[in-house]
């Protein structure tokens, strides 16, 4: 009996038929169905579908802050604690991912240096000091590997390379891109681990060549590189967990998208208050 006014083709019956199932009279039914909306519950609803646009375009990554940042950075003025309140109670959450585990392989190395870096993870300005460092990314036709130079400024990724091969060629085109990038500069310290592709002597002489100082983790110490791991996780977690790579040229097409499009002008980083790497190294060049 308390269902039959779904199949009800006559609307006056039906409403009559609800009223009864919910227990409420006729009028206050009416005065619901026809109540406008308020002015409070539209400007919550224009800004959930905001926060809904923003959270989509992180690929669901974003939290609370970085949310709230990037409306601040739209002009939309609005207190912290009502993004978090209108995220709680729609659901709306930073997706997490399991976290990798990365694995390693000895290999003796030909020149290791010593940790000029020494964990000194910021800079006071660009191209002072970079942090390279190699992933994997797996794809159904095996592992596209990934090496990348990051500057510790802005935490842009100015170097990037990716082959199917883990070598001393992947790092140096990198290390070549990220020089090209940014302007031939002198006198960068650049960090890596104590690698084979990082202690060769080829690697050793084309940091000679472009003046550059070269400095490595201790052996078997991550958290002397953490800024250059920290990016892969971020990268993992944000795009690779969740991908299944038919090709390695698939791969390769996603994280350029990644670092270019996204991660170096859109992605915001908590480091440099909340702004994306290049957009923090133009705020800077104003200031």
């Amino acid at each position: 009996m308390k269902y039959a006014f779904i199949q009800s083709h006559d609307k006056q019956h039906a409403a009559l038929l609800l009223c009864k199932v919910l227990d409420v009279s006729t009028s206050g039914y009416y005065d619901w169905l026809n109540r406008k909306t308020s002015q409070r519950e539209q400007a919550n609803n224009a800004m959930l579908h905001k926060i809904r646009v923003i959270h989509r375009e992180s690929r669901e990554r974003y939290g609370s802050p970085r949310i709230h940042k990037a409306l601040l950075d739209q002009g939309v003025h609005v207190a912290k604690g009502r993004v978090e309140r209108l995220m709680r109670i729609n659901n709306i959450k930073a997706r997490r991912s399991q976290r990798h585990r990365r694995v390693y392989e000895h290999r003796e190395p030909v020149s290791v240096v010593g940790n000029v870096l020494n964990r000194s993870f910021t800079a006071k300005r660009p191209n002072c000091k970079w942090v390279s460092d190699i992933t994997f990314i797996p794809t159904r036709q095996g592992y596209l590997y990934l090496a990348i130079v990051l500057d510790l400024y802005s935490r842009a990724i100015v170097g990037w390379s990716m082959s199917a091969r883990i070598n001393g060629q992947l790092v140096l085109d990198a290390l070549d891109m990220a020089v090209e990038q940014r302007g031939m500069p002198r006198d960068v310290l650049v960090h890596s681990d104590q690698g084979s592709q990082y202690t060769a002597t080829l690697y050793q002489k084309t940091l000679a060549k472009y003046k550059m100082q070269c400095s490595m983790s201790r052996k078997g110490n991550c958290h002397d590189n953490a800024v250059a791991e920290s990016f892969f996780h971020t990268l993992k977690e944000e795009l690779v967990t969740d991908a299944d790579y038919k090709t390695r040229n698939e791969a390769r097409q996603s994280i350029f998208k990644y670092i270019e499009l996204f991660y170096n002008r859109k992605r915001l980083h908590s480091t440099i208050n909340y702004q994306a790497p290049l957009v923090y190294e133009k705020m800077q060049e104003v200031a």
